[in-house]
């Protein structure tokens, strides 16, 4: 039996993971020109726990579709460079809530014009209406596969309800 070629390259994962590797360099090069040391998924974290002071570490997980233990880890390496402080839950002893120390706040201050500034720089190769079009379509299917995901995204105004 002859096995089939498969043109890779025309393959939608193939290509969601080459434009993940695009968008981390292009963020990890905006970020560290203004000679900061952070991830993705620490900024999402950060912003996460910026915008939900008090959050617990599961939450902010489901917040950013991050699973919960490698969140623990990003949070631990967070927590070490004295970025986040974390809290004993008043209403669950064995919860943390999670609040930007000051240290946080300035380096979210400081890197998010650097991240903004590569969102446009990942899509270059579209014009402004081709690059609202192609974000629209991927949270279209993003909202369709989210339950697929090992770590789908929450809504914490859902989770209230």
């Amino acid at each position: 039996m002859e096995l089939q070629s498969l043109d890779i390259h025309s393959m939608p994962g193939h290509l969601i993971r080459r434009l993940n590797q695009i968008s981390v360099a292009r963020f990890m090069e905006q970020v560290a020109s203004a000679e900061l040391s952070l991830t993705p998924v620490q900024y999402a974290a950060l912003c996460a726990i910026r915008d939900n002071p008090g959050i617990d570490q599961a939450s902010a997980a489901g917040l950013i579709a991050y699973d919960r233990a490698t969140l623990g880890k990003v949070i631990d390496r967070l927590d070490a460079r004295g970025l986040v402080l974390r809290k004993v839950s008043k209403s669950d002893r064995r919860a943390r809530e999670l609040f930007l120390s000051e240290d946080g706040e300035k380096l979210l201050t400081i890197a998010h014009p650097q991240v903004e500034a590569a969102q446009p720089e990942i899509l270059s190769g579209l014009s402004p209406e081709e690059q609202e079009q192609l974000v629209h379509l991927i949270k279209k299917v993003i909202r369709a596969g989210n339950e697929l995901s090992r770590a789908p995204h929450r809504d914490l105004s859902k989770a209230a309800e």
